[in-house]
């Protein structure tokens, strides 16, 4: 799909330019990730107060113990979920402040994303309505779950770490799909996990570390 134009707001094109060298530098070669990366606000995404902390490579805070991802994990598992160009259809569970969702936006048709927190599902909808966003569908739900009513889905991304793999995400992933998600508690692990058609493969991809997924009590 092609890229829609973002606002530019506080930042240069300068300041964009550099957080996408970065990531070339840690080894991101994927021309329309980067691309996209260097399109998307991050600032956007992120309380005023750390608005000049944006395009650094780091994790930052949004409130409920939650974090937007470091840009570098962000093109990480998004250059991996699209790296055979056959991904049209993706489950995003844990939307967070909506970065990792909108950059997603822009490289997949439909974009389906999950969030637990219930002020977090409401501002990311707000900010990607902001943006004139219009493939993305929200649900304010239990990441655990998935979402079931419109699988199956050629990939899922995970942006929380279970313990153990959720049984449920990977009976909605499509026979061919994959899933990227990082798994652990004190010691993490980001995995590339496929459905064959016969069963899993699994692929280690590095050492991570991301919040906790947490079920959801409702």
């Amino acid at each position: 799909m092609p890229y829609r134009d973002f606002p530019n707001g506080m930042t240069s094109p300068r300041t964009r330019q550099r957080l996408v060298e970065q990531l070339r530098a840690k080894g991101i070669d994927n021309e329309k990730v980067l691309s996209v990366m260097g399109q998307v606000p991050r600032h956007f995404f992120v309380d005023e107060a750390l608005a000049r902390r944006a395009y650094d490579d780091d994790a930052l805070p949004i409130g409920h113990s939650q974090t937007i991802s470091q840009p570098y994990i962000v093109a990480l598992m998004t250059s991996e979920l699209i790296r055979d160009n056959q991904t049209r259809k993706v489950l995003e569970i844990g939307t967070g402040s909506g970065y990792q969702t909108a950059i997603l936006s822009q490289l997949f048709d439909q974009v389906f994303t999950v969030e637990r927190i219930a002020s977090l599902y409401k501002s990311a909808i707000s900010r990607l309505i902001k943006l004139n966003v219009g493939n993305v569908r929200f649900l304010h739900g239990d990441g655990y779950r998935g979402w079931p009513e419109h699988q199956p889905y050629d990939g899922i991304i995970v942006t929380a770490a279970p313990a153990e793999v959720p049984y449920a995400l990977l009976e909605q992933l499509a026979p061919g799909g994959k899933m990227l998600i990082p798994v652990g508690d004190k010691e993490q692990n980001l995995y590339v996990i496929r459905n064959t058609g016969d069963g899993f493969t699994q692929r280690l991809i590095e050492p991570v570390r991301f919040v906790p997924l947490i079920p959801s009590r409702q």
